[in-house]
């Protein structure tokens, strides 16, 4: 049974075009090992429930105060303030809101509640060959519930596939194999002392799973985050190729070009964002890395 086994998820995003396949639904679970810099969900790094306060939205119509339970909510000169120390992120604030100010990044599901919102999407999934994708965050910091989620989408024959950045336990990743049609593995940088600057962890375990995992027999698409003056340069370009060449099996390479939006998210959690100016990837550079890469024996496509 499946209905026991519940975890922390983000968000539950619908027609996605980027994530595998077709169309899928990507299931974004809380909780992430890495601090990549230019983290793309930096809401789901935290495991727990999160609020967030748009302050600009605010009407300061006192109902969130009256709605906590734990008098968490004070007005102070018209602002409305929260002690973080007495907040549970019950989320009762965000439902009596009328403006949109707070909201509550993280919900509990049980697996089969996340299944039940996938195959609302069936017919779509169905017809173009898509499925569901676990992601995150980081989805194996919730093994147990990837596993049920994954059991009970192969028992209604929904294609399922996990973006992971392999950086967990080797025995987690490999039980999954039996029920997971492709993993999107990320190879950030193949410097360890490069990688750990980086993402706060080195790639020792990183490439050991990849692998690992091929040798299981698994599908994999390996995805690089291409920023410029991070990991862009000739050597590291010719490093991933050969490693991705040796390892063998690895359907492809996405280059995923760099973009901004994500500082604008750090921004609204209080999060530093630290990339802060950096540009994104020219055409020309992006067409000079693939021509690199693909010169080592391994196929690459540009974008998701």
């Amino acid at each position: 049974m499946v209905e026991p086994v519940r975890g922390i998820v983000f968000d539950v995003k619908r027609y996605a075009l980027h994530d595998g396949p077709g169309i899928r639904v990507t299931v974004h679970l809380k909780g992430c090992p890495l601090s990549c810099w230019w983290c793309h969900n930096p809401e789901g790094q935290d495991f727990n429930p999160r609020l967030l306060f748009r302050g600009n939205r605010c009407i300061a119509c006192d109902r969130c105060l009256c709605s906590c339970p734990r008098g968490a909510i004070s007005a102070e000169e018209g602002r409305m303030t929260t002690d973080s120390n007495l907040c549970l992120a019950c989320g009762r604030c965000a439902e009596a809101c009328p403006s949109g100010a707070r909201e509550i990044c993280g919900r509990e599901m049980s697996a089969l509640d996340v299944v039940e919102a996938v195959m609302k999407e069936r017919i779509f999934l169905e017809q173009s060959g898509g499925g569901v994708t676990l992601s995150g965050g980081e989805p194996f910091e919730q093994p147990e519930f990837v596993y049920a989620i994954l059991e009970e989408c192969k028992r209604r024959g929904i294609r399922t596939a996990i973006d992971t950045s392999g950086f967990a336990e080797a025995d987690v990743l490999l039980d999954t194999t039996s029920l997971t049609d492709l993993y999107l593995y990320d190879v950030k940088h193949m410097d360890p002392e490069r990688h750990k600057e980086y993402t706060g962890v080195d790639n020792d375990i990183i490439l050991s799973n990849l692998r690992k995992l091929r040798e299981s027999g698994a599908a994999i698409v390996a995805r690089m985050p291409f920023i410029p003056g991070v990991n862009t340069d000739d050597v590291n370009l010719r490093a991933t190729g050969e490693f991705l060449a040796k390892v063998g099996g690895v359907a492809a390479l996405s280059l995923l070009p760099y973009h901004s939006a994500a500082e604008d998210k750090h921004g609204r959690w209080g999060m530093d964002y630290r990339l802060s100016g950096a540009l994104p990837p020219t055409e020309y550079s992006l067409r000079r890395a693939a021509g690199i890469i693909e010169g080592c024996g391994v196929k690459v496509a540009i974008g998701g």
